[in-house]
């Protein structure tokens, strides 16, 4: 034997039998193939068996599933969360712009009554926007964005489309201070438009105020109050308020009354400015009707090409600056002036 030869090789039991067991294999599967091609009973077990296996393929499979619902979940939550954060912007910005619109309306309509009444009235005003107004509870002031460079002047009397408000205080070349009835500084001159008394209202801060009512002059709750024209600062025949409340002063010899604004104090954003020698011009076959019949006095001025007629039918002469302002009204007339 030569020296590089290796041990002798001991023969194995197993080697011969491997190809008898491979045969056996392949005898019982060919068997099989041919048993389940005649009868099918294979197929009905390959049937049960996916039955039982089908919990195990189901279990085996749900992470994968859970994974793909998670990601889809998590993806369309985006997609909402970015569609609600757009649809919230979209509805801040279209009730904003609602807001600016019903503004815009508010305005425009508050814009055409103060026009109306001036058309309707035949005044000579100035349409002035409010700049600011004095939140002190005691000094009730608006500013007025219109000045001396615009033609307002001091005195100047402010109304609005409900009636008059106050009048102008101060003025700078683009800003003018109104001084509103309601101020404690401020005392208009009135008259009761059912009867003509005259009488004083006084501002107290958030009211108005009728001081010293004789218990004799037949005021009522419910009566309407208007300028009466004395001294010349406001025309006659503005509304100024309706009596709300009647009572007796601490002497029980008089009445104090609280009236309820005509015009709107605390609301608007413009007024209007009566101009100098601004009056209220109504048609003169209107109060000529019911004047006739009113008294067998003035049946002597109906001719409206004589103006100077109806100042001559005040007895009084240092009254009669007072009906200039008013030429034509029937309310206000000078008799119950004197």
């Amino acid at each position: 034997m030569p020296p590089y030869a290796g041990p002798p090789v001991a023969s194995r039991s197993g080697d011969a039998a491997s190809p008898l067991r491979l045969l056996t294999y392949l005898a019982l599967a060919i068997t099989l193939i041919v048993l389940d091609d005649q009868a099918s009973w294979l197929a009905r077990a390959r049937e049960q068996a996916n039955v039982v296996v089908q919990p195990v393929w189901r279990l085996a499979g749900l992470p994968g599933q859970l994974g793909s619902q998670v990601r889809d979940n998590a993806a369309s939550h985006g997609q909402l969360v970015a569609e609600n954060r757009q649809l919230r912007n979209q509805l801040l910005i279209a009730n904003a712009r609602l807001t600016r619109l019903q503004t815009a309306a508010l305005d425009n309509a508050q814009l055409r009554e103060l026009l109306g009444v001036a058309e309707r009235s035949g005044l000579d005003v100035q349409l002035a926007p409010i700049l600011d107004i004095d939140l002190d509870p005691v000094r009730q002031r608006l500013v007025l964005a219109a000045g001396t460079r615009e033609g307002v002047h001091v005195g100047q009397a402010v109304i609005d489309a409900g009636g008059l408000m106050g009048q102008v205080i101060a003025t700078t070349g683009s800003t003018a201070t109104v001084l509103l009835l309601t101020d404690p500084d401020h005392a208009v001159p009135v008259t009761v438009a059912r009867n003509g008394v005259r009488l004083i209202v006084y501002g107290r801060g958030d009211t108005l105020e009728l001081r010293d009512i004789p218990l004799s002059a037949g005021v009522e709750v419910g009566d309407e109050i208007v300028t009466s024209g004395l001294g010349g600062r406001f025309p006659a025949g503005f509304p100024v308020g309706t009596i709300a409340t009647l009572n007796p002063d601490d002497s029980h010899a008089f009445l104090v009354g609280e009236l309820k604004p005509a015009a709107q104090l605390d609301r608007g954003r413009d007024v209007l400015l009566l101009r100098p020698g601004a009056a209220i011009r109504l048609p003169p076959a209107t109060p000529a009707a019911p004047s006739a019949p009113a008294g067998a006095a003035p049946p002597a001025a109906p001719s409206p090409a004589t103006p100077s007629a109806s100042p001559s039918a005040t007895p009084s002469p240092a009254l009669s600056p007072a009906p200039q302002h008013t030429p034509g009204r029937a309310p206000d007339s000078p008799e119950p002036v004197r």
